[in-house]
């Protein structure tokens, strides 16, 4: 398997045919896939690579709810896809049972909003069996996957992102990856991990976006963010789906208001990459991040104080956080619920006439 940092190709190679000829290079043939056909790929190398590896879940036999798994059980067998009962309890503690025997394994909860049920399992057994064991046990060999984020008109039970819960537990990673080349390059990475791992895949970008993806298995590290655009005056820091409205703020800042914005990917919620913030904040002395889950206690606030320890006196003005507001995620009204291009460009003027 390959290991790149594909974010130095799309840093520095603008022009897209070298871009795609350097991956071609790099990692061999690619295809056009969109995010839930990448991760399709990801499992696809790694049930052909690893015979121990196991994919379960609530209807991933017959492809899963959004199709990720689809024709991986007649590729290779029932004993390797195969669905459960509808209980992600015992899903996530059969993952664990299956990872701490030696083999490889990847499940799937059919929606994030619905991985409270296992909150017990992940955060009591999966983050600290090595711990516990004082490292004679682990259950290294487990991922957890499941769609995030909302999606239009899924309302409390379908929009939800839970990724602040999971960021205040040591012995687990906590991954949410923005596109097709990151999903495969992260899933991966999350897979051959020797820590249990939460990989969040944003459904709503499941097939609203086409890229090259290489076919062959390639990685990409975690815990390192990606600077997608250099800036000098505001830095903007998001992940998944709200990255896309991170780059389409920068470039209305910067046609509106002159401003130029920093636009980085954090990619990885835990453990984060401190260091590339703060070197941009350094740079810029202002700071927005932005994420749809509420205000209060979502990961922004780690972030936020992180940063204020650490570059207090770079600061141009106080840190804003656009966010969810601290209600249940509604349903008719979630166009004034998410954090929208709008509300960022307003804390982006705020921060520069502070």
């Amino acid at each position: 398997m390959c290991q790149v940092s594909i974010k130095v190709c799309v840093r520095h190679l603008s022009d897209m045919f070298f871009f795609l000829a350097f991956i071609c290079e790099c990692l061999g043939p690619t295809q056009k896939m969109n995010l839930f056909q990448s991760v399709t790929s990801a499992l696809d190398n790694t049930l052909a690579s690893d015979p121990t590896a196991v994919i379960f879940g609530e209807d991933v036999a017959f492809g899963g709810v959004f199709r990720c798994t689809v024709g991986l059980r007649d590729k290779y067998g029932k004993d390797r896809v195969f669905n459960t009962p509808l209980c992600e309890q015992g899903i996530v503690g059969f993952g664990i049972g299956v990872a701490v025997a030696g083999a490889t394994a990847i499940a799937e909860i059919q929606f994030a909003d619905y991985i409270y049920p296992a909150f017990d399992q992940i955060v009591n057994e999966a983050a600290k069996y090595r711990y516990r064991s004082g490292n004679l046990f682990d259950c290294g060999n487990l991922t957890i996957r499941a769609p995030w984020g909302c999606v239009g008109h899924g309302s409390l039970y379908h929009s939800q992102s839970p990724e602040a819960f999971f960021a205040h537990c040591p012995g687990i990673k906590v991954v949410i990856p923005r596109g097709p080349v990151q999903a495969k390059g992260l899933l991966l990475s999350c897979i051959s991990d020797k820590n249990p791992c939460i990989f969040f895949e944003p459904k709503i970008l499941y097939r609203a976006a086409v890229e090259q993806v290489p076919v062959e298995p390639y990685t990409i590290p975690l815990s390192q963010a990606e600077v997608l655009q250099e800036g000098s005056d505001v830095t903007l820091v998001a992940w998944g789906t709200q990255i896309h409205v991170m780059r389409e703020v920068a470039n209305m800042a910067q046609e509106k208001l002159g401003v130029s914005c920093e636009v980085i990917d954090l990619q990885t919620i835990l453990p984060w990459d401190t260091e590339t913030v703060c070197k941009s904040v350094v740079k810029t002395g202002r700071l927005l991040i932005s994420h749809e889950a509420p205000i209060t206690g979502g990961f922004a606030a780690e972030i936020s104080s992180t940063v204020q320890e650490e570059c207090f006196l770079n600061l141009e003005a106080p840190i804003s956080r656009v966010c969810g507001y601290d209600t249940p995620f509604p349903h008719i009204f979630e166009p004034f619920y998410i954090p929208d291009k709008w509300k960022c460009l307003e804390a982006i003027k705020r921060m520069i006439n502070y």
